[in-house]
């Protein structure tokens, strides 16, 4: 609050000029008289004069501007509060006379620059000390706040609505869907009941038994969750727990009803055994069947091929890259195009030095034509691309590979195509994964050959055309093989991968050289060591369980033969 104030000489009642009066300890400092206007709370104009000496160290004097030994100033409060004779001297307007008034002070002080300056220094520690109390009244009040939070959650209502995925068990809520249950139960009971009705011909509760069941049935519909139900749903639970009700008084009878439900259980049994043979076999159908626009692509590479005349080019110019056994160099055995173009590219995207990538791509005479041609067109920047028929290995005959006579004996071609015939469904169900044809091509068995097709590299990497490289794989060439032939993914999990889901243990020679504990690996991803490799001759071992299964396979039709 600003006040307009009027300073002149102080005269007392003798006439004598009070400017001559004795100074106090400070020569600066003057008793003056100060003539105050200023409106209180009400607005109300009120004036009154008090000394310089009364007023506290908060007043500071702004703007003096002399008038015939008048100064006119303006005293700012700097504490904004009411001053002493705010609040002790009042006085109208109209009487238009000056009456002192008496000023209550705690302490006598007096205007000076040193008394300034100590003003402004309090005044900064109380702005300080306010922001303080600012930051902390917030850090209390998000405290607060998250003391809320914790409490509301606590107190929240945790009953699940509907279910995150109806696979998954980790999602479910132990009391969520318990109407949906109770009415699924309830339609077992009703019809444990409806055929013991039937058995004791009470025809007229045996049918309306049944109609019970097919009205839960409809209400119950494609629902999942109790959150999928009709609104009605609680109430045909209730006419259904009436009719079992009845159905129990006159029909119960425990044996009776035990023997019921465990024929029910057998038969549902039954139908889900079922069920899982025709899935995994329709799920292996739907994964290895080529969709008609692909298979018109892999058409349509190979009409270019030859129509531009890529096949005349018997022999392509030497490239050193291809045997350089600094470089990273990939194997890739595959008859799809498309599945073999997202291994190469998402590798060569992740790669750092893509120039010193090198990929070595073999495949049947077939695809060839449409492999060449698709790499041709859209070859990766930088990278290095071989495209081989493996026709054109003339190593790869039946004289020294002794699987390409087992992949021509009419047992194994049964064993891999019998289940396709519905007849033969349930016959080996179990294992359907692993009796696909394309164990028949000898791409699936060309990596147990990889010293044969790269004579001249000592390190690479198999990648299976099923993956998609995420990250740069130049790592893997620097990992410690600690003398192993080959490094792969960790892929035992509990029994998952291990022998005794590959390998018939009821055989003795498997028995006697195999442990049906050990872990089995995938070859998606794995680093072969060939130096190691043909240290250790693994391609003649290959060979000898090659030649000892097409052995068991002579006795086992022979036998056959002989007990007809």
């Amino acid at each position: 609050m600003l006040h307009e104030l009027t300073i002149c000489p102080n005269v007392d009642k003798q006439g004598r000029d009070a400017s001559s009066a004795a100074y106090m300890s400070n020569d600066n400092e003057k008793d003056l008289d100060i003539i105050a206007t200023y409106s209180d709370v009400s607005g109300t104009i009120r004036t009154c004069r008090v000394k310089m000496k009364d007023l506290s160290a908060s007043w500071v004097l702004e703007n003096p501007i002399n008038v015939d030994k008048v100064q006119v100033l303006k005293l700012k409060d700097t504490y904004q509060t009411s001053t002493p004779f705010q609040e002790n001297v009042e006085q109208s307007t109209d009487d238009q006379q000056f009456q002192e008034g008496e000023i209550l002070s705690h302490r006598q002080t007096y205007w000076s620059p040193v008394k300034f300056k100590r003003q402004i220094l309090r005044q900064k520690r109380r702005d300080l000390r306010t922001a303080e109390l600012v930051r902390q009244d917030k850090e209390v009040d998000k405290e607060m706040q998250a003391t809320e939070a914790i409490e509301s959650l606590k107190n929240m209502d945790t009953v699940v609505k509907g279910k995150y995925s109806i696979w998954r068990k980790d999602f479910e809520n132990p009391n969520a869907d318990s109407t949906l249950k109770l009415m699924r139960d309830q339609i077992i009971m009703a019809k444990v009941y409806a055929n013991i009705a039937l058995s004791k011909k009470q025809t007229v509760l045996y049918n309306s038994l049944l109609k019970q069941v097919m009205e839960s049935l409809n209400v119950i519909g494609e629902a999942n969750s109790d959150a999928d139900l009709h609104p009605s749903s609680l109430d045909r639970a209730k006419e259904m727990g009436h009719a079992l009700s009845v159905a129990k008084d006159e029909l119960y009878d425990c044996c009776t009803v035990e023997r019921k439900l465990r024929a029910m259980l057998l038969t549902t049994e039954d139908n889900l055994e079922s069920q899982k043979k025709r899935s995994a076999f329709l799920i292996q159908l739907a994964a290895k069947t080529v969709p008609k626009p692909l298979h018109c692509l892999s058409l349509q590479l190979s009409a270019d091929y030859y129509f531009h005349g890529y096949y005349q080019t018997k022999q392509e110019p030497y490239n050193e890259k291809l045997e350089d056994p600094s470089l990273y160099h990939y194997a890739i055995f595959s008859d799809n195009v498309l599945a073999t173009s997202v291994v190469v590219n998402s590798t060569v995207l992740y790669a750092n030095e893509p120039e010193k990538h090198v990929f070595h791509i073999v495949t049947d005479k077939l695809n060839f034509a449409a492999m060449k041609m698709w790499f041709l067109v859209n070859s990766p920047e930088n990278a290095t691309i071989q495209v081989d028929n493996v026709d054109d290995f003339k190593w790869m005959n039946s004289s020294y590979c002794s699987v390409l006579r087992q992949l021509e004996s009419v047992r194994i071609k049964d064993y891999y195509f019998k289940a396709n015939h519905p007849s033969t469904l349930s016959d080996g169900a179990d294992h359907l994964k692993y009796r696909n044809p394309k164990y028949l091509s000898i791409l699936n068995h060309l990596r147990f050959y990889l010293p044969e097709v790269h004579p001249k590299l000592d390190k690479i990497l198999f990648l299976d055309d099923d993956i998609v490289v995420q990250k740069d794989l130049t790592p893997l060439w620097d990992v410690d093989l600690k003398g192993m032939v080959n490094g792969a993914v960790e892929t035992c999990k509990e029994s998952f991968h291990r022998f005794d889901k590959y390998l018939n243990f009821s055989n003795p020679i498997i028995i006697e050289n195999f442990d049906p504990n050990a872990c089995g690996w995938a070859f998606g991803m794995n680093i072969f060591d060939l130096k190691e490799w043909r240290k250790r001759n693994i391609t003649a071992i290959y060979h000898h369980w090659q030649d000892l299964v097409m052995l068991l396979c002579f006795s086992y039709s022979f036998s056959s033969l002989s007990s007809r």
